[in-house]
């Protein structure tokens, strides 16, 4: 087993130095992984690559199971933390925009080609949402890709799949996230 799966076996068992000690180990990765799916952002993004790792970190510390199976398992995790920061961030900036009576768009009143990062964040979550009830392997490839920044090999390795099985998830997911979002247009 790996420094990082004692680790987070200690962490479920409670053991509260485990994390600590993590920490240092899974930072760069985090760090790599954060930056990867800021560089898409537009320049006024508020938030930086660094900040995002420390809020998922603090997202993952307060979850309350912290059972993480192994390596995989918790960068999972981490970057489905990664996407709720964002969709969070995009929802609230969207509420400031429209003011105190912001109201609900759906993807259908949305034009796409103008849309800007935070609308393109909201709209893929939304997507991504629906297509979780219907195929939740391709949904956690659009995570690991879309919010997570990995690469299809990256991917491959964290599910223990083949990066052929990826890229097949990868292109079938998109179909479907780009029907969910032109429907009905």
């Amino acid at each position: 087993m790996s420094d990082i799966t004692i680790l987070l076996d200690a962490i479920g068992r409670g053991e509260e130095r485990a994390s600590a000690d993590l920490l240092p180990l899974v930072y760069d990765e985090l760090r790599r992984l954060a930056a990867n799916r800021m560089a898409g952002q537009s320049a006024g993004h508020t938030l930086q690559a660094t900040a995002l790792v420390h809020e998922a970190w603090l997202r993952l510390g307060k979850d309350e199971e912290k059972k993480w199976q192994d390596r995989s398992h918790f960068f999972r995790a981490a970057a489905q933390a990664m996407r709720q920061i964002l969709v969070d961030r995009a929802r609230q900036k969207l509420s400031l925009k429209g003011g105190a009576s912001a109201k609900r768009v759906s993807i259908d009143d949305i034009d796409l080609p103008h849309a800007d990062v935070d609308d393109r964040v909201l709209l893929v979550d939304e997507a991504l949402s629906r297509l979780e009830k219907e195929d939740p392997e391709s949904a956690r490839v659009v995570t690991l890709k879309f919010f997570g920044g990995l690469t299809n090999k990256e991917v491959a390795g964290i599910l223990g799949v083949t990066e052929r099985s990826v890229e097949r998830q990868w292109a079938y997911a998109r179909t479907c996230l780009f029907e969910m979002m032109h429907k009905e247009r």
